[in-house]
């Protein structure tokens, strides 16, 4: 069930260290943190009173746990979910502003896509020109990390989840994070570009198609993903990691202040708490 109060500004972490970690993902927001547990979700926001405001609850199963053994699908249902919770986290917590949720950001989505449409207008469809329409695709949330704090934000996710993991300080931690769903960028983005070529060439054309590839681009960046976490330290592991690496250190993120930090350890408190994990 949903919560909603106030917290001081000031949380305290939890001392424990002889509980079993818990494997946290998270999603910045414009004005504080979204963090993802193994059965629920937990968000803390600074409001416009300068107020941390925090909120948790159950996240919903749309098939995650059954299809945890099935490589493919199992990406696909755990994105769902994730996506899932967004909503239950604006339900919940009217003050959470969503990484979208600019006017400037929707201008840059809708430009977006009528650039996609003009370079695919010029010919035929090719591996590269696919590869352009992914980059141009970007762009809106290139732009959205580029005004007010979200990456600062999305640096609070890295390090308040790696100073969990690793009993250490949030301040001390690095910024970028191996887990970051940047890592997802390049695999998904060349994916669907060889994916859309091959589907023009079997005939096969409109949303469905379109929509299939992108599910199937996603199905086989999550299991890249995977296999750069399961040969942690490999020469491949960090070469599959580096350009989503990249993306953090140069635009994805930025070191954030003692001020959103807090609302990291806000969120996190929460997430150990309904979880149990304290």
């Amino acid at each position: 069930m949903s919560q909603e109060a106030k917290v001081p500004p000031l949380v305290g972490e939890s001392d424990d260290e002889t509980i079993d970690k818990l494997r946290l993902g998270g999603m910045a927001l414009r004005n504080g943190l979204l963090v993802h547990g193994p059965t629920h979700w937990a968000a803390a926001v600074r409001d416009g009173d300068g107020e941390i405001r925090v909120a948790s609850g159950r996240k919903p199963s749309l098939g995650g746990r059954a299809t945890e053994g099935i490589p493919g699908l199992r990406g696909v249902t755990k994105l769902a979910e994730a996506m899932a919770v967004i909503p239950l986290v604006k339900r919940a917590l009217p003050a959470a502003k969503l990484p979208m949720e600019d006017l400037r950001v929707a201008g840059a989505v809708a430009g977006a896509a009528l650039l996609g449409q003009a370079i695919r207008s010029t010919g035929g469809r090719t591996v590269a020109r696919e590869a352009a329409v992914g980059v141009v695709s970007l762009a809106p949330a290139l732009f959205a990390l580029r005004g007010g704090d979200l990456a600062a934000y999305h640096g609070v996710e890295h390090k308040s989840i790696a100073a969990y993991e690793s009993d250490g300080e949030a301040a001390e931690a690095d910024k970028e994070h191996d887990r970051c769903g940047s890592n997802l960028v390049a695999p998904m983005l060349g994916a669907a570009a060889v994916g859309n070529v091959a589907a023009r060439k079997a005939g096969l054309r409109g949303p469905l198609a379109e929509a299939g590839v992108a599910v199937g681009s996603a199905a086989l960046a999550v299991e890249v993903f995977a296999y750069a976490e399961r040969h942690d330290g490999s020469r491949m592991s960090d070469m599959l990691r580096r350009p989503g690496y990249e993306i953090q250190r140069v635009v994805g993120t930025k070191e954030p202040t003692e001020e959103q930090l807090a609302v990291g350890r806000a969120a996190l408190t929460e997430i150990l708490r309904v979880e149990g994990a304290t």
